[in-house]
């Protein structure tokens, strides 16, 4: 099933007698829920750009190439880089801003930006039970009733299928240049990064490839910037070692999408943790491979399979199963209080539990 209007969705929904398993441009496809197929590929195209307030307005099938190549045209960004997951799936089909949104895809420069999250303006979704609902609207200061837009953001079509939304876009870079560091282990790299982080010059991305050996650092801004900024942090970072210019004008695509796991047979898991313990906990993993995001918050690994979790034991972070199979949640288990309030807003918005049923549960 893929209507074109948000009415045709509308009345799908209310009219289903089972679950509905929701699905935009099928480059995602993190765990499992029940149902028949549900596409919103159908309701796509730009309905707004409006380059001097920096907003756009978008059905939630639009390709997410699309998007930018509109942005591109008038000199702006989606800021937040949503990650493409494709590679690393094995996944064919375009990304949706639509699952962007449904997943609050965010990539490195999250740590200078903001996430996905942070961008969003406005929504209007179907609810399980067949209503269209709006939220937001198409300016920053909007702070009427409750927020919606961030609810629904990272909600993984389980409050509702998004149809439009509505989002802050960013001027483009004027100049980009990347540095690296060479041959240090975890623990040295994070705390390079935190170094470079809470600095006053403004890294827009931080990541650490022990395999390669590389810990990199990416400034960007107009050139007489970048160019003071990097000698500025090249000083600061000396005690770590010599910057050095990297010239890879796809390094933070790479960074991004993880390709370096791409083909590679194992399980993928993503963790969300405080940087500080990032090192120790790779330490315990046993992983095969792992690339360090955001300065050491975000941690991918690469494992033979088997509960990752179990390994680890209680951390104060999340782990997710973002490719494989196993005996034990994709999402990281709620605590008590938090799974209630999960179960209760699912419950107002999605009545019958129908919407990508048990896919986050």
């Amino acid at each position: 099933m893929t209507p074109k209007t948000e009415q045709e969705l509308a009345e799908v929904i209310a009219g289903s007698n089972g679950p509905l398993r929701i699905v935009g441009g099928g480059t995602r496809p993190i765990g499992q829920s029940d149902g028949d197929a549900l596409g919103t590929s159908q309701m796509r195209g730009i309905t707004l750009h409006e380059p001097g307030a920096l907003t756009l307005v978008a059905k939630a099938g639009t390709p997410v190439a699309e998007i930018e190549a509109a942005l591109a045209k008038e000199n702006q960004r989606l800021a937040f880089e949503p990650m493409d997951h494709r590679a690393l799936l094995g996944t064919t089909g375009e990304p949706t801003i639509g699952g962007v949104v449904a997943a609050n895809v965010s990539g490195p420069r999250r740590i200078a930006v903001g996430a996905c999250r942070d961008f969003m303006l406005g929504v209007r979704f179907v609810d399980g039970s067949g209503n269209v609902i709006k939220n937001g609207g198409r300016v920053m200061k909007n702070v009427t009733g409750y927020d919606l837009v961030k609810l629904m953001t990272g909600s993984y079509g389980t409050l509702g299928v998004l149809t439009e939304v509505s989002l802050k876009v960013l001027p483009g870079v004027a100049q980009e240049t990347t540095l690296a560091l060479d041959g240090l282990d975890d623990a040295t790299a994070v705390a390079a990064m935190s170094a470079a982080l809470s600095s006053p010059y403004e890294v827009t991305g931080v990541a650490h490839d022990p395999v390669a050996g590389k810990t990199l650092f990416r400034l960007e801004g107009f050139a007489d910037s970048v160019a003071y900024r990097a000698a500025e942090l090249t000083r600061l970072l000396a005690k770590f070692g010599q910057l050095v210019e990297l010239d890879r004008p796809r390094q933070w695509q790479a960074v991004r999408d993880v390709v370096a796991f791409a083909g590679q047979p194992g399980d993928v898991w993503r963790l969300s943790v405080k940087p500080s313990d990032a090192a120790a906990l790779v330490a315990k993993m046993d992983a095969k491979a792992v690339l360090y995001d955001w300065g050491g918050g975000l941690v991918w690994a690469l494992t033979d399979g088997g509960d990752l979790r179990a390994r680890l034991g209680d951390f104060q972070g999340h782990a997710t199963l973002i490719r494989g199979t196993g005996d034990f949640p994709v999402f990281q288990p709620e605590h008590a209080p938090l799974a209630a309030i999960s179960a209760g807003l699912r419950a107002k918005f999605d009545p019958r539990n129908i919407l990508n049923r048990g896919l986050m549960q």
